[in-house]
C-alpha cells in the first residue's frame, strides 16, 4: 500500500538546512495527520446521515463536526504561532514553502469559516437543503486539506526537524491543549490512537501522552470514545485503540 505523505511529480521540498535533527515533528506531525485526512474524509457522509428532520441526530454530528473545526484551526494556528516564523527565520531558503502552507492555512480557514454558520442552522433544523450545503462545504474542505497535509509532511517537515526543538513544539502542542475541554480531549486520543498503526499507538500513549491524562484516558476516555464512535458509525466495527 502505497504511504499517503508521498510527493506527486513536480513538487519540490524545501532545502534541509545543515547540521543535527533536533526533532521528531515529521513523526508527531504524521499522526495528528492521519486523524484529520479520517475526520475529514468522513465528515460529508456524516452530515449525510442524517435524514431531514432529524435533528436529535443533527445536533450530534454537527456537534462533533464542529469539535473537528476546533481542533483543525487551532492546530494551525499553532503552527503560525510557533513553527512556522520560526522555520522562515532560520531556514530562509524555505521562504516559498512557507508561504504556501500560510496560504493553505488561510483558505481552509475561509472554507470552515463560511459553512459554520451552515452547520450551526442545520443543527437546529436538520433540514436537506442545508444538509447538502454542509456536505458539499465539508467535500471543498477535504480536497484543500488533503493537499495541505500530504505537502507540509513532504515538503517542509524535514527542515522543521533540522531548526525547530522538542521544547519548541512541545509548547506549540500545549497551546492546543489549553484551548480543550479535558474531557473531550481523552476522547479525542481515542481517535488518535484509532488512526493511527498499533506501533505508533504504543509510542504515543507511552512516549508523548502524560501520566494524567493517560489515566483520564483509561478512566473515562476509552469508553466515550468507543460510545461517540458507535453513535455516529451505528453498525460499523468500532477501531481498535489501546
Amino acid at each position: 500500500m502505497t504511504d499517503f505523505f508521498t510527493m506527486h511529480p513536480g513538487e519540490t521540498a524545501a532545502p534541509v538546512p545543515p547540521g543535527p535533527v533536533l526533532s521528531a515533528g515529521s513523526t508527531g506531525i504524521r499522526r495528528v495527520h492521519r486523524f484529520l485526512l479520517w475526520a475529514y474524509g468522513e465528515a460529508p457522509d456524516l452530515v449525510r446521515s442524517a435524514a431531514p428532520g432529524d435533528t436529535s441526530r443533527a445536533a450530534y454530528v454537527g456537534e462533533v463536526l464542529g469539535n473537528f473545526d476546533k481542533v483543525l484551526l487551532i492546530h494551525q494556528e499553532g503552527q503560525d504561532l510557533f513553527m512556522y516564523p520560526q522555520l522562515a527565520e532560520r531556514a530562509p531558503a524555505s521562504a516559498s514553502h512557507v508561504e504556501q502552507m500560510l496560504d493553505h492555512h488561510k483558505r481552509i480557514r475561509q472554507l470552515i469559516q463560511g459553512i459554520e454558520p451552515v452547520r450551526k442552522r442545520w443543527m437546529q433544523t436538520a433540514d436537506a437543503e442545508n444538509r447538502e450545503v454542509l456536505a458539499k462545504g465539508y467535500e471543498g474542505v477535504q480536497a484543500v486539506l488533503k493537499e495541505h497535509l500530504r505537502r507540509e509532511v513532504t515538503e517542509v517537515m524535514p527542515a522543521v526537524d533540522r531548526v525547530i526543538t522538542e521544547e519548541e513544539l512541545k509548547a506549540m502542542v500545549q497551546h492546543g491543549v489549553r484551548q480543550h475541554d479535558k474531557k473531550f480531549l481523552v476522547t479525542y486520543l481515542g481517535m488518535v490512537l484509532a488512526t493511527n498503526p498499533p506501533e505508533d499507538r504504543r509510542e504515543i500513549f507511552s512516549e508523548e501522552i502524560p501520566a494524567p491524562a493517560r489515566l483520564g484516558y483509561r478512566l473515562i476516555g476509552r469508553r466515550m470514545y468507543r460510545k461517540q464512535y458507535a453513535t455516529l458509525f451505528p453498525g460499523r466495527a468500532i477501531p481498535e485503540t489501546l
